[in-house]
């Protein structure tokens, strides 16, 4: 008789980037890594989002390549409509493999793949509701062995950018697929982050740590008119229009129950569970502490708007701690560059602990600004000794909206609670962790001079500073300001971009300047304390290789024969 063993997956729900949290850690073919979601630079009336998952593929990790997982469930899910909670939109990605030549251990030989991966793809208009079919038997292409095995007789025959393409593929309802090998897009340093913190490397020599390795990523085109909520008008009423607001987020779900027989057979049965989940990058690896990351990846983005025990690590984040002078800014000299505001215009301490702006709450000043209970509730000013409440949390949890003090200081008059320059308007405050992207938001050519992966920093960075932008409160363009955290674009430089933020580049950029601007000895708040956060770099700001100009704009993957000697 066969000897069965019961192994019931844990319920779980994963959350930001590679090798983020340790129960994800163990199941890599459903980990994401990595989510963007952005206007297409070549076609501005579609909207492009990636998931990636499989951390860290070597390309010559052969002869079982990675590949996607079967009896797994790979979703993107969106919300466009604040008013409802939960996702208005699914698609869901199931995968199979085929073996088509069993007596070979070489994963390509004689025109047939061993490992050959079909993909279906299901869409839900109503929240998961039911599901539509709109691509059956779609093919993954294969990994990028060598070129015995992609281009010779012996092998398939075809060059591998012949099989990249074929790999992008045309639903029955429009939108335009791939999903397959890649070169990971994220760029970081993450020996030298994870080494207390030492980023830029003190000693020199940084470097892209996920250079030259791979992922598995889906990517989807999608026609805007398909994400806009219901009764939204076809076209935008300004760039900033909220009904064109919606957040974006990715995941993986198994059965619940794995079954292995003495044979060595699996089978699986139970319910589907949520095993994997990303939003906004780096949430799990460096907002959430160690103790609470499998707390925190129980969490649905919906969850989140009850479940606030996780808050304060957004109010009071730990990084912060090594960016003041007074708690543990000594002990990581890398970040030097990086100092929060304790006495921002002589008044307002947003250092961990402090109260930040919640001394305002119930005056006059805040009166009909996003600060009165009034507009929002509590939801910005919470409580005393939550300083990051304005900045840091609406940013990964609600998103911005349109309204006083969330507009940039050009125009302000040197009052940060006045009316000033609209900026960026991507407030879905319905869910938590997800990307929230304004698809009303003109593209920034990437060939603009003006564009930069640093996103809405340098977007405010030119409102603030740059002429014409500079010089009316007018709502106006910007250039970038179609990049993180509105969305993600492929060059955006996501480390340093939060680093920045937790460094409070937000608050200055609204008015509430560091603590080193004096208005009664210089009229302009361009301070060496701002420009030392501006100028930040980890070391490391731009990807391993190339994107293309082209959807998917991801890199194709690295080749196992040019790499590992």
């Amino acid at each position: 008789m066969a000897i069965h063993l019961m192994l019931c997956f844990s319920i779980i729900v994963m959350a930001s980037s590679h090798r983020e949290a340790p129960l994800i850690a163990n199941d890599p073919l459903a980990d994401n890594t990595d989510l963007y979601a952005f206007r297409c630079p070549d076609d501005p009336n579609m909207i492009t989002i990636i998931a990636n998952y499989i951390p860290a593929e070597l390309p010559y990790g052969g002869p079982n390549y990675y590949t996607f997982g079967e009896n797994i469930r790979y979703e993107i899910h969106i919300d466009n409509d604040a008013s409802i909670p939960g996702d208005e939109i699914i698609y869901r990605f199931t995968f199979r493999r085929i073996n088509e030549d069993g007596s070979t251990f070489f994963n390509i030989r004689l025109g047939k793949q061993n490992l050959k991966t079909i993909y279906n793809v299901e869409r839900s208009l109503n929240g998961g509701e039911s599901f539509q079919a709109i691509l059956l038997n779609g093919e993954v292409p294969p990994n990028n062995i060598g070129p015995r095995s992609i281009e010779s007789g012996v092998g398939l025959g075809s060059s591998y950018s012949d099989l990249f393409a074929a790999g992008i593929q045309t639903t029955m309802t429009g939108e335009t697929v791939f999903a397959g090998p890649v070169d990971d897009p994220f760029y970081v340093d993450l020996g030298a982050i994870f080494d207390l913190g030492n980023s830029p490397r003190q000693e020199g020599g940084n470097r892209d740590a996920l250079a030259k390795y791979n992922v598995h990523s889906i990517a989807l085109k999608i026609p805007i008119s398909t994400l806009l909520k219901d009764g939204a008008p076809a076209q935008p009423t300004s760039i900033l229009d909220s009904d064109y607001v919606i957040g974006v987020w990715a995941s993986a779900s198994r059965p619940a129950i794995k079954t292995m027989t003495a044979g060595n057979q699996a089978r699986y049965s139970g319910d589907w569970v949520q095993v994997s989940r990303l939003g906004m990058p780096l949430i799990n690896e460096a907002v959430i502490p160690i103790g609470d990351k499998d707390f925190w990846n129980r969490l649905s983005p919906y969850d989140e708007i009850t479940e606030t025990t996780m808050d304060d690590y957004f109010y009071n984040p730990e990084l912060a701690l090594y960016m003041d002078d007074d708690l543990f800014g000594t002990a990581v000299p890398s970040f030097a560059p990086l100092r929060i505001q304790k006495a921002s215009l002589g008044a307002f301490d947003f250092s961990n602990g402090a109260d930040g702006l919640f001394g305002l709450k119930g005056s006059t000043a805040v009166a009909g600004t996003a600060l009165d209970d009034a507009v929002f509730g509590t939801l910005l000013l919470p409580g005393p000794g939550k300083p990051r409440s304005v900045d840091l949390w609406p940013a990964f949890h609600t998103g911005v909206p349109n309204v006083i003090p969330y507009q940039l200081a050009t125009g302000k008059g040197g009052n940060p609670l006045a009316a000033g320059k609209p900026f960026v308007n991507n407030f879905l405050p319905n869910g938590g962790d997800m990307l929230r992207l304004n698809m009303a938001v003109p593209v920034t050519p990437r060939t603009d001079p003006n564009f930069s992966p640093l996103g809405l920093i340098q977007a405010a960075a030119i409102g603030l500073t740059v002429a014409p932008f500079n010089t009316s409160s007018e709502l106006e363009f910007i250039p970038n300001m179609d990049g993180f955290p509105n969305g993600r674009r492929l060059e955006d430089d996501v480390t340093r971009i939060e680093l920045q933020a937790v460094a409070g580049a937000v608050l200055a950029a609204v008015g509430l300047w560091y603590d080193d601007y004096d208005p009664n000895s210089s009229p302009s708040p361009v301070t060496q304390d701002l420009l030392d956060v501006l100028t930040y770099s980890t070391g490391v700001e731009t990807n391993d290789a190339p994107f293309s100009n082209s959807f998917p704009y991801l890199a194709m993957p690295w080749r196992g024969t040019d790499l590992g000697q």
